[in-house]
Protein backbone atom coordinates (compact mmCIF):
# COMPACT_ATOMS: atom_id res chain seq x y z
CA UNK A 1 0.00 0.00 0.00
CA UNK A 2 1.20 3.59 -0.66
CA UNK A 3 2.30 5.85 2.07
CA UNK A 4 1.10 9.12 2.08
CA UNK A 5 1.68 11.73 4.54
CA UNK A 6 -1.44 13.97 5.35
CA UNK A 7 -1.05 17.48 6.56
CA UNK A 8 -3.96 18.59 8.68
CA UNK A 9 -3.80 22.60 9.49
CA UNK A 10 -6.63 23.33 11.97
CA UNK A 11 -8.58 26.78 12.61
CA UNK A 12 -8.08 29.91 14.83
CA UNK A 13 -8.20 33.25 13.22
CA UNK A 14 -4.75 34.97 13.32
CA UNK A 15 -3.48 32.07 15.20
CA UNK A 16 -2.69 30.36 12.14
CA UNK A 17 0.31 32.26 11.96
CA UNK A 18 1.75 29.85 14.20
CA UNK A 19 1.78 26.85 11.18
CA UNK A 20 3.42 29.19 9.06
CA UNK A 21 6.72 29.12 11.52
CA UNK A 22 5.70 25.19 11.98
CA UNK A 23 6.20 25.29 8.12
CA UNK A 24 9.05 27.57 7.38
CA UNK A 25 11.07 25.03 9.95
CA UNK A 26 9.89 22.19 7.82
CA UNK A 27 11.37 23.96 4.26
CA UNK A 28 14.18 24.39 6.17
CA UNK A 29 14.47 20.90 6.61
CA UNK A 30 14.27 19.84 3.49
CA UNK A 31 16.27 19.88 0.23
CA UNK A 32 16.18 23.81 -1.13
CA UNK A 33 13.65 22.74 -4.28
CA UNK A 34 11.85 20.07 -2.49
CA UNK A 35 8.16 19.26 -3.49
CA UNK A 36 5.36 19.60 -1.57
CA UNK A 37 6.29 16.93 1.00
CA UNK A 38 2.49 16.24 1.97
CA UNK A 39 0.26 14.58 -0.96
CA UNK A 40 -2.96 15.22 1.46
CA UNK A 41 -3.81 18.70 2.63
CA UNK A 42 -6.81 19.07 4.55
CA UNK A 43 -7.05 22.79 6.00
CA UNK A 44 -9.96 24.31 8.37
CA UNK A 45 -10.96 27.99 9.23
CA UNK A 46 -7.51 30.27 8.62
CA UNK A 47 -5.64 26.70 8.22
CA UNK A 48 -7.56 26.55 5.41
CA UNK A 49 -6.05 29.29 3.58
CA UNK A 50 -2.60 27.90 4.43
CA UNK A 51 -3.94 24.93 3.13
CA UNK A 52 -4.88 26.28 -0.32
CA UNK A 53 -1.11 28.08 -1.10
CA UNK A 54 0.86 25.01 0.21
CA UNK A 55 -1.30 23.10 -2.24
CA UNK A 56 -1.23 26.27 -5.31
CA UNK A 57 3.03 25.85 -5.06
CA UNK A 58 3.51 21.65 -4.52
CA UNK A 59 6.19 22.34 -7.06
CA UNK A 60 8.33 23.99 -5.06
CA UNK A 61 7.29 23.69 -0.98
CA UNK A 62 10.13 25.98 0.56
CA UNK A 63 8.53 28.82 -2.56
CA UNK A 64 5.28 28.34 -0.85
CA UNK A 65 5.75 28.80 2.81
CA UNK A 66 7.93 31.94 1.73
CA UNK A 67 4.78 33.22 0.16
CA UNK A 68 2.83 32.44 3.13
CA UNK A 69 6.09 33.68 5.70
CA UNK A 70 5.74 37.27 3.50
CA UNK A 71 2.04 37.53 3.78
CA UNK A 72 1.38 36.70 7.48
CA UNK A 73 4.30 38.55 8.40
CA UNK A 74 3.10 41.78 7.03
CA UNK A 75 -0.62 41.16 7.88
CA UNK A 76 -2.75 43.91 8.71
CA UNK A 77 -6.22 43.55 10.28
CA UNK A 78 -7.60 45.72 7.82
CA UNK A 79 -6.86 43.08 5.54
CA UNK A 80 -9.09 40.22 7.37
CA UNK A 81 -11.87 42.64 8.12
CA UNK A 82 -13.12 46.38 7.50
CA UNK A 83 -11.66 48.23 10.46
CA UNK A 84 -12.88 52.01 9.79
CA UNK A 85 -15.10 53.85 11.57
CA UNK A 86 -17.98 53.42 8.88
CA UNK A 87 -17.51 49.75 8.69
CA UNK A 88 -17.09 48.75 12.23
CA UNK A 89 -19.88 51.05 13.56
CA UNK A 90 -22.21 50.44 10.68
CA UNK A 91 -21.64 46.51 10.98
CA UNK A 92 -21.82 46.52 14.86
CA UNK A 93 -25.38 48.30 14.49
CA UNK A 94 -26.77 45.76 11.65
CA UNK A 95 -25.60 42.70 13.85
CA UNK A 96 -27.36 43.89 17.06
CA UNK A 97 -29.93 45.05 14.87
CA UNK A 98 -30.53 41.44 13.84
CA UNK A 99 -30.31 39.72 17.13
CA UNK A 100 -33.22 41.69 18.16
CA UNK A 101 -35.34 41.51 14.93
CA UNK A 102 -34.19 37.59 15.50
CA UNK A 103 -35.87 37.79 19.02
CA UNK A 104 -38.82 39.27 17.49
CA UNK A 105 -39.13 36.51 14.56
CA UNK A 106 -38.02 38.68 11.84
CA UNK A 107 -35.41 37.83 10.14
CA UNK A 108 -34.35 40.51 7.13
CA UNK A 109 -30.96 41.26 7.60
CA UNK A 110 -29.49 38.43 6.03
CA UNK A 111 -25.52 38.70 6.20
CA UNK A 112 -25.59 40.87 9.42
CA UNK A 113 -22.28 40.53 11.43
CA UNK A 114 -20.15 41.76 14.15
CA UNK A 115 -17.14 42.13 11.10
CA UNK A 116 -17.44 43.05 7.85
CA UNK A 117 -14.85 40.48 6.21
CA UNK A 118 -15.26 42.22 2.42
CA UNK A 119 -11.16 42.61 2.43
CA UNK A 120 -9.86 39.10 2.92
CA UNK A 121 -12.56 37.99 -0.14
CA UNK A 122 -10.67 41.02 -2.21
CA UNK A 123 -7.22 39.70 -0.47
CA UNK A 124 -8.17 36.26 -1.31
CA UNK A 125 -8.89 37.46 -5.37
CA UNK A 126 -5.77 38.95 -5.41
CA UNK A 127 -3.06 36.50 -4.17
CA UNK A 128 -4.89 33.38 -4.32
CA UNK A 129 -4.89 31.68 -7.90
CA UNK A 130 -7.24 28.45 -7.02
CA UNK A 131 -7.28 26.95 -10.73
CA UNK A 132 -3.58 25.70 -10.02
CA UNK A 133 -4.90 23.45 -7.47
CA UNK A 134 -5.95 20.99 -9.87
CA UNK A 135 -2.56 21.85 -11.67
CA UNK A 136 -0.59 20.25 -8.64
CA UNK A 137 -3.03 17.28 -9.02
CA UNK A 138 -2.63 16.63 -12.89
CA UNK A 139 1.50 16.82 -12.21
CA UNK A 140 1.47 14.35 -9.49
CA UNK A 141 2.31 16.56 -6.78
CA UNK A 142 -0.75 16.65 -4.94
CA UNK A 143 -3.17 13.85 -4.07
CA UNK A 144 -6.22 16.15 -2.52
CA UNK A 145 -6.69 19.02 -0.78
CA UNK A 146 -9.76 19.36 0.96
CA UNK A 147 -11.48 22.62 3.00
CA UNK A 148 -13.84 22.31 5.94
CA UNK A 149 -16.94 24.04 6.71
CA UNK A 150 -20.18 24.17 8.33
CA UNK A 151 -23.49 23.89 7.12
CA UNK A 152 -25.95 26.54 8.91
CA UNK A 153 -28.99 24.87 7.35
CA UNK A 154 -28.15 21.14 7.75
CA UNK A 155 -25.87 21.26 10.65
CA UNK A 156 -23.29 19.18 8.76
CA UNK A 157 -19.42 19.60 8.56
CA UNK A 158 -18.76 19.07 5.20
CA UNK A 159 -15.70 18.59 3.59
CA UNK A 160 -15.02 19.86 0.05
CA UNK A 161 -12.46 18.08 -1.47
CA UNK A 162 -10.76 18.43 -4.81
CA UNK A 163 -7.58 15.22 -5.72
CA UNK A 164 -6.87 12.69 -8.37
CA UNK A 165 -9.56 10.37 -9.57
CA UNK A 166 -10.93 7.54 -7.63
CA UNK A 167 -11.82 9.43 -4.35
CA UNK A 168 -15.14 8.10 -2.99
CA UNK A 169 -17.14 10.91 -1.29
CA UNK A 170 -18.28 9.79 2.16
CA UNK A 171 -21.39 10.33 4.73
CA UNK A 172 -21.30 9.43 8.39
CA UNK A 173 -22.86 10.77 11.31
CA UNK A 174 -23.03 14.81 10.56
CA UNK A 175 -20.24 14.68 8.58
CA UNK A 176 -19.60 14.15 4.92
CA UNK A 177 -17.21 14.75 2.01
CA UNK A 178 -18.49 16.10 -1.24
CA UNK A 179 -15.83 16.46 -4.05
CA UNK A 180 -15.72 19.68 -5.77
CA UNK A 181 -13.37 22.37 -7.21
CA UNK A 182 -11.65 24.18 -4.66
CA UNK A 183 -12.58 28.11 -4.87
CA UNK A 184 -12.16 31.46 -2.93
CA UNK A 185 -15.99 30.95 -1.33
CA UNK A 186 -15.36 27.36 0.10
CA UNK A 187 -11.92 29.45 1.79
CA UNK A 188 -13.76 31.96 3.02
CA UNK A 189 -17.16 29.92 4.44
CA UNK A 190 -14.35 27.70 6.52
CA UNK A 191 -12.67 30.53 7.78
CA UNK A 192 -16.13 32.69 8.55
CA UNK A 193 -15.91 33.14 12.22
CA UNK A 194 -19.54 32.31 14.10
CA UNK A 195 -21.18 35.84 14.90
CA UNK A 196 -18.00 37.89 14.07
CA UNK A 197 -17.49 37.30 10.12
CA UNK A 198 -20.74 36.36 8.17
CA UNK A 199 -21.72 33.26 6.68
CA UNK A 200 -21.03 32.81 2.86
CA UNK A 201 -23.72 31.20 0.28
CA UNK A 202 -21.98 27.91 -1.87
CA UNK A 203 -24.80 25.87 -4.28
CA UNK A 204 -27.95 26.52 -1.86
CA UNK A 205 -26.53 26.76 1.84
CA UNK A 206 -24.99 29.48 3.81
CA UNK A 207 -21.93 27.77 5.37
CA UNK A 208 -19.36 28.75 8.19
CA UNK A 209 -16.61 28.40 9.84
CA UNK A 210 -15.79 24.90 9.77
CA UNK A 211 -13.84 24.24 12.87
CA UNK A 212 -17.71 23.99 14.09
CA UNK A 213 -18.90 20.37 14.68
CA UNK A 214 -15.91 19.11 13.08
CA UNK A 215 -16.00 15.99 15.19
CA UNK A 216 -13.36 13.43 13.51
CA UNK A 217 -10.73 16.19 11.74
CA UNK A 218 -7.90 13.46 11.28
CA UNK A 219 -11.22 11.31 9.52
CA UNK A 220 -10.98 13.43 6.64
CA UNK A 221 -7.07 13.10 5.95
CA UNK A 222 -7.86 9.54 6.28
CA UNK A 223 -10.98 9.49 3.75
CA UNK A 224 -8.76 11.47 1.15
CA UNK A 225 -6.04 8.87 1.73
CA UNK A 226 -3.36 9.55 3.91
CA UNK A 227 -1.90 6.44 5.76
CA UNK A 228 0.32 8.99 8.77
CA UNK A 229 -1.00 12.12 9.87
CA UNK A 230 0.69 14.90 10.96
CA UNK A 231 -1.46 17.74 12.74
CA UNK A 232 0.18 21.54 13.45
CA UNK A 233 -2.36 22.78 15.76
CA UNK A 234 -3.04 26.01 17.53
CA UNK A 235 -3.21 25.39 21.17
CA UNK A 236 -0.70 24.36 23.58
CA UNK A 237 0.28 20.83 24.44
CA UNK A 238 -1.30 20.54 27.29
CA UNK A 239 2.25 20.37 28.95
CA UNK A 240 1.71 24.12 30.28
CA UNK A 241 0.09 25.03 33.73
CA UNK A 242 -3.44 25.95 33.57
CA UNK A 243 -4.94 29.10 36.08
CA UNK A 244 -6.19 27.03 39.11
CA UNK A 245 -9.86 27.49 39.63
CA UNK A 246 -10.19 29.39 42.45
CA UNK A 247 -8.12 32.29 40.55
CA UNK A 248 -11.25 32.35 37.91
CA UNK A 249 -13.50 34.31 40.65
CA UNK A 250 -14.65 37.40 39.08
CA UNK A 251 -17.87 36.62 36.91
CA UNK A 252 -16.95 36.24 32.91
CA UNK A 253 -17.08 39.06 30.98
CA UNK A 254 -18.50 38.59 27.28
CA UNK A 255 -15.63 38.65 25.93
CA UNK A 256 -14.06 35.65 28.17
CA UNK A 257 -17.57 34.05 27.54
CA UNK A 258 -16.67 34.38 23.60
CA UNK A 259 -13.56 33.10 23.76
CA UNK A 260 -13.87 30.37 26.08
CA UNK A 261 -16.70 29.04 23.29
CA UNK A 262 -14.30 29.85 20.38
CA UNK A 263 -11.63 27.82 21.80
CA UNK A 264 -14.34 25.01 22.48
CA UNK A 265 -15.14 25.13 18.88
CA UNK A 266 -11.53 25.49 17.59
CA UNK A 267 -9.69 23.09 19.99
CA UNK A 268 -11.65 20.44 22.07
CA UNK A 269 -13.14 18.13 18.31
CA UNK A 270 -9.24 18.28 17.50
CA UNK A 271 -8.37 17.13 20.89
CA UNK A 272 -11.15 14.27 21.34
CA UNK A 273 -10.32 13.14 17.81
CA UNK A 274 -6.26 12.58 18.54
CA UNK A 275 -6.84 10.92 21.68
CA UNK A 276 -9.56 8.73 19.56
CA UNK A 277 -6.46 7.96 17.24
CA UNK A 278 -4.28 6.87 19.67
CA UNK A 279 -6.87 4.58 21.61
CA UNK A 280 -7.59 3.01 18.41
CA UNK A 281 -3.86 2.24 17.67
CA UNK A 282 -3.71 0.73 21.37
CA UNK A 283 -6.76 -1.48 20.60
CA UNK A 284 -4.63 -2.24 16.69
CA UNK A 285 -1.48 -3.01 18.93
CA UNK A 286 -2.90 -5.35 20.89
CA UNK A 287 -5.44 -7.18 19.14
CA UNK A 288 -4.11 -10.20 16.29
CA UNK A 289 -3.76 -8.84 12.59
CA UNK A 290 -6.40 -10.78 11.36
CA UNK A 291 -9.32 -9.15 13.75
CA UNK A 292 -7.62 -5.80 12.59
CA UNK A 293 -8.51 -6.95 8.85
CA UNK A 294 -11.83 -7.93 9.45
CA UNK A 295 -12.89 -5.07 11.77
CA UNK A 296 -10.72 -2.70 9.07
CA UNK A 297 -8.77 -0.94 12.02
CA UNK A 298 -5.43 0.33 10.70
CA UNK A 299 -2.40 1.67 13.11
CA UNK A 300 -2.43 5.39 11.87
CA UNK A 301 1.22 7.08 12.77
CA UNK A 302 0.34 10.76 14.40
CA UNK A 303 2.70 13.56 15.33
CA UNK A 304 1.34 16.83 16.76
CA UNK A 305 3.36 19.99 16.91
CA UNK A 306 1.63 22.37 19.00
CA UNK A 307 2.43 25.80 20.77
CA UNK A 308 4.39 25.59 23.21
CA UNK A 309 3.18 28.70 24.90
CA UNK A 310 -0.23 30.14 25.43
CA UNK A 311 -0.85 32.12 22.65
CA UNK A 312 -3.60 33.93 24.64
CA UNK A 313 -0.91 35.35 26.66
CA UNK A 314 1.31 36.46 23.26
CA UNK A 315 -1.66 38.23 22.31
CA UNK A 316 -2.25 40.36 25.44
CA UNK A 317 1.43 41.27 24.80
CA UNK A 318 0.27 43.00 21.40
CA UNK A 319 -3.14 43.43 21.57
CA UNK A 320 -2.24 47.24 21.39
CA UNK A 321 -1.49 46.97 17.68
CA UNK A 322 -5.37 46.79 16.69
CA UNK A 323 -6.86 49.46 15.07
CA UNK A 324 -8.36 51.97 17.64
CA UNK A 325 -11.70 51.23 16.00
CA UNK A 326 -11.83 47.60 17.13
CA UNK A 327 -10.08 47.91 20.38
CA UNK A 328 -13.08 49.92 20.78
CA UNK A 329 -15.07 47.86 20.30
CA UNK A 330 -13.48 44.95 22.17
CA UNK A 331 -13.34 47.19 24.93
CA UNK A 332 -17.39 47.47 24.82
CA UNK A 333 -17.22 43.27 25.68
CA UNK A 334 -14.81 43.49 28.28
CA UNK A 335 -11.67 42.37 25.76
CA UNK A 336 -8.99 45.39 26.84
CA UNK A 337 -6.26 45.37 27.90
CA UNK A 338 -6.06 41.74 29.82
CA UNK A 339 -9.41 39.38 30.17
CA UNK A 340 -10.06 38.92 27.02
CA UNK A 341 -7.16 37.51 25.74
CA UNK A 342 -8.52 34.49 24.09
CA UNK A 343 -10.48 36.73 21.67
CA UNK A 344 -7.62 38.86 21.20
CA UNK A 345 -5.77 36.14 19.86
CA UNK A 346 -8.37 35.08 16.85
CA UNK A 347 -8.55 38.42 15.45
CA UNK A 348 -5.21 39.56 16.37
CA UNK A 349 -4.29 39.78 12.23
CA UNK A 350 -1.28 42.23 12.75
CA UNK A 351 2.46 42.11 12.10
CA UNK A 352 3.83 41.97 15.07
CA UNK A 353 2.00 39.56 16.57
CA UNK A 354 1.79 37.47 14.08
CA UNK A 355 5.56 37.49 13.59
CA UNK A 356 5.40 36.58 17.07
CA UNK A 357 3.49 33.21 16.16
CA UNK A 358 5.96 32.21 13.45
CA UNK A 359 8.96 32.68 15.60
CA UNK A 360 7.32 30.45 18.25
CA UNK A 361 6.09 27.79 15.52
CA UNK A 362 9.67 27.96 14.17
CA UNK A 363 11.61 27.32 17.32
CA UNK A 364 8.95 24.61 18.46
CA UNK A 365 9.27 22.65 15.33
CA UNK A 366 13.17 23.13 15.22
CA UNK A 367 12.99 21.36 18.80
CA UNK A 368 11.13 18.49 16.82
CA UNK A 369 13.16 18.05 14.01
CA UNK A 370 14.46 14.79 14.39
CA UNK A 371 10.87 13.31 14.82
CA UNK A 372 9.62 15.28 11.82
CA UNK A 373 12.49 14.17 9.73
CA UNK A 374 11.61 10.64 10.93
CA UNK A 375 7.80 11.16 10.25
CA UNK A 376 8.41 12.17 6.34
CA UNK A 377 10.80 9.81 6.10
CA UNK A 378 13.34 12.21 4.84
CA UNK A 379 17.39 12.93 4.61
CA UNK A 380 18.11 16.10 6.24
CA UNK A 381 19.58 18.55 4.51
CA UNK A 382 22.73 20.21 4.95
CA UNK A 383 21.66 23.72 6.18
CA UNK A 384 18.33 22.65 7.47
CA UNK A 385 17.58 24.67 11.00
CA UNK A 386 19.96 27.92 9.44
CA UNK A 387 18.05 30.80 9.70
CA UNK A 388 16.67 32.22 5.78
Amino acid sequence: MEQRTGLILTGGGARAAYQVGVLKAIAEFLPRRARNPFPVICGTSAGALNAATIAVNAQNFRKGVRYLNNIWKNFHAHQVYRTDVLGVFNNTVLWLTGLLLSALGINRLKHASLLDNSPLAKLLEEVMPCEKIQDSIDAGLLHALSVTASGYGSGQSVTFYQGVAGLVPWRRARRIGLQTRIENKHLLASSALPFIFPATLINREYFGDGSMRQIAPVGSALHLGATRVMVIGVTTNGAIEQPKRNELNEYPSLAHIAGHALNSIFLDNMEVDMERVRKINDLVAMMPKEVCERANLKHIDLLVISPSQPIEKIAELYASELPWTIRLLLRMVGAMPHSGGILVSYLLSEGKFCRALIDLGYQDALKQRDEILRFLDAQPHQDSGMPQ
